[in-house]
């Protein structure tokens, strides 16, 4: 084992940058002559657009351009796509309607830009941002997902009747009725998956100009994939090559999914750019970024478990209404369907189920992929239903568990929402989330809180999630003369820590040192193809494109080993960074084969590339086990003890695993106790439009985790490797309100809804 290759506990070589001033963000770019642009943005929820008057704006010191829809039209620039649309029960296709980069005869949403001011200042542009007259009809606004398809709320867009965007379905209807037919008891329940915000340490931004000499467009931006930037761009906005357009990224500040995205504002900065002659610069600022960012979750699901008399699952119905917004995102109705549905059976033996889902527009902004998409709601709602069993089945929550679980010697298991689990161990990551979490001494500690006045509680999760999927992605390995490697690779990093992990990869496979490696990301020039960042696959699939890469360049230097030293080269051996004839002393290191293998004209000695394309996805899983107390005077939560077994196969750092579930169980967190998006329902403002309103986890908020792994191999990935981003996201929230529940037992609650603020919960146990 090279000594920072695969396993080893390797601390972040990128935080010495961070740490010191030294990223590279965008809001750090700034380009010769730029301009800057101010959206001119709606203070309504729902209106008409009678008249836009920018004839005063255009005359203020400082302003080059004005923009609105009619110039975009005029020009023939597309709409913003959606690239996933879901199919109805009866085969039709989705309602998308049309996005243009700036609203069209009527804004949707609080926050809809309107119109576009470019000017030589940021002050200039907002001075001018505020002349721009709109002459608005308002309309009635729906901004409820529970009441999108009531009879008697207003129509979003005309071809989406009752507001729905599509009815979609899965599993087997027939046989799920069968088996609840034959059920001895059904349990049900209706929860819902609140809205958040996802609010990113930095904020959006882009800066785009033309090259004057080629006029080819240019798109530095903070973002998760550079490639699907550029695609989206070309041949749904500007309809020409994909070579027309560079798509630039460097250090980003977080994304969580939302810069997935191609955003109205990117379009809109691209065009002004090229009709001024000059790069023009946005940076939007937090108040926009609560407004216009891509929102996460928010589903109303109603969910019934069939069970036999010996409280073994038998059938499980869901009904989910999944809130869209205003327009369709990218992939936001992917995200509420096949993203993460296959995963509302969980961790168990289900026989059968069967799930519909009823995607609605409202007068919000758009839902789309926010970490775990799709996968967070679908355990969420799984593990507080099976919670919810144990409790009129009068059964404990790791019993009723136990008896359902899928066992390990039965995988692979093919599911009844289509999944195959390749591994897992799911009755041994409970057991030993219980034993370190002392579980079975929680009845004294409990006795012990309520002399202090405080309710105290404890809630497992068991959860399994798919990810390391999807596209391919493509490592290319260039090699110089002395032995230096260069990885161009697709995927981004957003803070997870990827330059360590790849150059452990390289180390492991290669034998170079760390500062033998040179990472390049973000370029779509430099780099050929990329997936992005997402779903937990930057390391399980780009990780294993690396690794093929690298063995292509061993083979490679093996042909000059061989003639180094004079030997076949089927009797030539890598390891450790020198390549041996087998059973001698004889070696050569990697940096004397490649100084051999240099061409004359003092080019690279290696230049290999390899595409990996994942036939399956990965399933990560495991079982959380949080403790809390509640003050009954006054609703307070305090987490004191939280415990997390996970299996992620095959480990390539420990530091950075912990780190990034660390991290997950933070947003969990902060969705299931403080994170409230919350729109008034009359005039569809957005109530927590900043910080002082929409409160974020703190590092007080955390308590001490403890970690554990159980470490069983990946048998669909060639690293043996499952994911780890998103995990800690998506067993948090339910562990923690589980917790809740077990402390509010002796109040006769069932169920409560995220978030659990002090106040909803002073107001539930004043109400007992």
């Amino acid at each position: 084992m090279q000594k920072f290759g695969i396993g080893q506990p390797v601390t972040r070589v990128e935080d010495t940058r961070f740490t010191t001033g030294h990223g590279s963000y965008i809001d750090d770019l700034n380009l010769e002559d730029q301009a800057y642009a101010i959206f001119v943005r709606s203070p309504h929820a729902h209106a008409l657009i009678k008249n836009i008057d920018t004839k005063d704006a255009r005359t203020l010191p400082g302003v080059v351009a004005v923009y609105t829809v009619e110039d975009l039209k005029a020009d023939n620039i597309g709409n913003v796509p959606c690239g996933a649309p879901a199919m109805n029960k009866d085969g039709s296709p989705c309602v998308m309607p049309p996005r243009p980069a700036l609203a069209e005869a009527a804004v949707r949403h609080v926050g809809d830009a309107i119109a576009v001011v470019i000017a030589e200042t940021i002050e200039q542009a907002k001075d001018a941002a505020e002349q721009v007259w709109i002459d608005y009809e308002l309309l009635d606004a729906v901004v409820e997902t529970s009441r999108a398809m009531d009879s008697d709320v207003t129509q979003i867009w005309e071809q989406a009747e009752n507001n729905r965007c599509f009815d979609w379905e899965a599993g087997n209807v027939e046989a799920t009725e069968k088996a609840f037919s034959n059920a001895a008891k059904v349990v049900e329940l209706t929860l819902i998956n609140n809205r958040v915000v996802p609010t990113s340490v930095e904020t959006r931004g882009a800066i785009a100009f033309s090259e004057p000499e080629t006029g080819r467009l240019v798109l530095h931006v903070s973002c998760q994939g550079v490639h699907l930037m550029r695609r989206l761009l070309a041949n749904a906005i500007f309809n020409c090559p994909e070579e027309e357009i560079h798509v630039l990224c460097k250090d980003v500040g977080g994304g969580f999914g939302m810069k997935i995205f191609l955003f109205p504002e990117y379009v809109v900065a691209l065009y002004a750019a090229r009709k001024i002659g000059r790069p023009v610069k946005w940076i939007s600022d937090r108040s926009e970024a609560f407004v216009c960012d891509s929102h996460g979750r928010d589903h109303v699901s109603h969910l019934q478990l069939a069970l036999d008399a010996n409280a073994k699952f038998l059938g499980l119905k869901v009904n989910t209404i999944a809130n869209l917004g205003a327009y369709l995102s990218n992939f936001s109705p992917f995200v509420a369907t096949a993203a993460g549905v296959s995963m509302l059976v969980g961790c168990y033996s289900i026989p059968t189920a069967y799930v519909n889902v009823q995607g609605v527009f409202t007068n919000t902004a758009p839902v789309d992929a926010y970490r775990g998409a799709g996968r967070p709601e679908a355990i969420y709602a799984i593990e507080r239903l099976v919670d919810v069993a144990a409790h009129d089945l009068g059964l404990t929550p790791d019993e009723i568990r136990r008896r359902n679980f899928i066992p390990g010697e039965a995988m692979p298991y093919d599911t009844s929402l289509g999944a195959t689990y390749d591994s897992g161990e799911f009755e041994k990551n409970l057991n030993d989330a219980i034993k370190y979490s002392s579980w079975e001494g929680f009845a004294n500690r409990k006795k012990k809180a309520k002399k202090r006045g405080k309710l105290r509680g404890i809630g497992l999760a068991s959860y399994i999630e798919r990810c390391a999927g999807g596209s391919p992605e493509q490592a290319r390995l260039e090699v110089s003369s002395n032995g230096h490697v260069t990885l161009y690779i697709g995927t981004l990093s957003n803070g997870q820590g990827h330059e360590t992990a790849f150059r452990q990869i390289l180390c492991e496979r290669l034998g170079v040192s760390f500062e033998d490696i040179s990472i390049v990301t973000g370029d779509s020039d430099l780099i050929e193809t990329g997936g992005g960042t997402m779903g937990s696959r930057s390391v399980p699939v780009g990780g294993s494109a690396i690794g093929a890469a690298s063995e292509k360049i061993v083979e490679k230097a093996k042909i000059t080993a061989a003639e180094m030293l004079e030997s076949a080269l089927s009797d030539i051996e890598f390891q450790g960074g020198e390549f041996r004839i087998v059973g001698t002393d004889r070696v050569q290191s990697f940096q004397s084969v490649c100084k051999a293998a240099a061409p004359a004209d003092g080019g690279a000695s290696f230049d290999e590339k390899e595409t990996f394309v994942p036939d399956s996805a990965t399933y990560p899983n495991g079982t959380h086990v949080c403790e809390l107390e509640i003050d009954a005077a006054t609703g307070s939560i305090e987490l004191v003890d939280y415990t997390v077994v996970d299996d992620f196969g095959k480990v390539i750092n420990p530091l950075l695993l912990e780190g990034q579930v660390h991290g997950g169980i933070g947003q969990g967190l902060g969705q299931a106790l403080l994170e409230c998006c919350k729109y008034e329902s009359e005039s569809g403002q957005l109530l927590s439009a900043s910080f002082m309103d929409y409160s974020m986890p703190r590092a007080d908020n955390l308590p001490f985790m403890r970690f554990a792994r159980n470490e069983v191999p990946c048998t669909t990935n060639p690293l043996g490797i499952k994911g780890a981003g998103e995990a800690g996201a998506i067993g948090a929230p339910p562990a923690i309100i589980n917790a809740v529940v077990n402390a509010l037992s002796d109040y006769g609650v069932r169920h409560v809804d995220m978030p659990v603020t002090p106040n909803k919960l002073w107001r539930l146990i004043q109400d007992q």
